[in-house]
């Protein structure tokens, strides 16, 4: 799925409870920088893994939070939209965003999803974008991946949508945890049509 129907300006992001929370967040903080509007979504198990591996206690009320994610980023082009919220715009086709990514995709979202079902605003938002043929980008991050886990991948992806596992390269040697953090985010950033420099390409300079 492409993003040349699309003038990208808008772009939803979702953080679920799978390990991996840095990837997300590092998303955000990259789409702010090339000048795009993030409506950052999370599950409880999400904001969980968030306090876990990065530290960041988010509240449960939906103000404070969003005002502590704006503060994180210092950034007011982020908003941060409550997971029960069905009035928001993401939930209809008619407000889609021009971009979503789930990252990390637990199994458990990406079974929902696969099945058509909308017991959150995340679900329900994939499920907008898939049916509205608009590019829904799934970062899971499990293994080992059991016959479910295959097959319900393999539905996303004939519906539409891009499986792109969390799997960073080494060629580049990278330095740091963050370099493989950035490999990803920067493979999520070539789907989406955004350039960057998270990482040095196959054959380019190291330097």
């Amino acid at each position: 799925m492409t993003t040349e129907r699309f003038t990208i300006r808008h772009c939803a992001v979702a953080i679920t409870g799978a390990s991996g929370a840095a990837y997300g967040l590092r998303l955000v903080k990259e789409l702010l920088g090339a000048d795009q509007r993030v409506t950052l979504l999370l599950t409880t198990a999400g904001r969980q893994v968030v306090q876990h591996e990065v530290g960041l206690k988010l509240e449960e009320a939906i103000a404070e939070r969003r005002r502590q994610v704006q503060d994180h980023f210092a950034s007011i082009a982020v908003d941060c939209v409550a997971n029960d919220d069905y009035f928001s715009g993401l939930a209809s086709g008619s407000a889609a965003p021009d971009v979503m990514v789930v990252a990390p995709c637990s199994m458990g979202t990406a079974g929902r999803i696969a099945a058509g079902l909308s017991n959150n605003l995340i679900e329900r938002a994939a499920d907008v974008m898939l049916k509205e043929k608009r590019p829904l980008i799934l970062v899971p991050r499990e293994t080992p991946l059991n016959t479910i886990h295959l097959e319900n991948l393999l539905r996303l992806a004939s519906a539409g949508a891009v499986i792109l596992p969390a799997m960073p390269a080494f060629y580049h040697n990278p330095p740091s945890i963050e370099a493989l953090i950035d490999f990803v985010v920067g493979k999520i950033l070539d789907q989406i049509g955004i350039a960057h420099r998270l990482y040095a390409r196959w054959g380019e300079s190291q330097e």
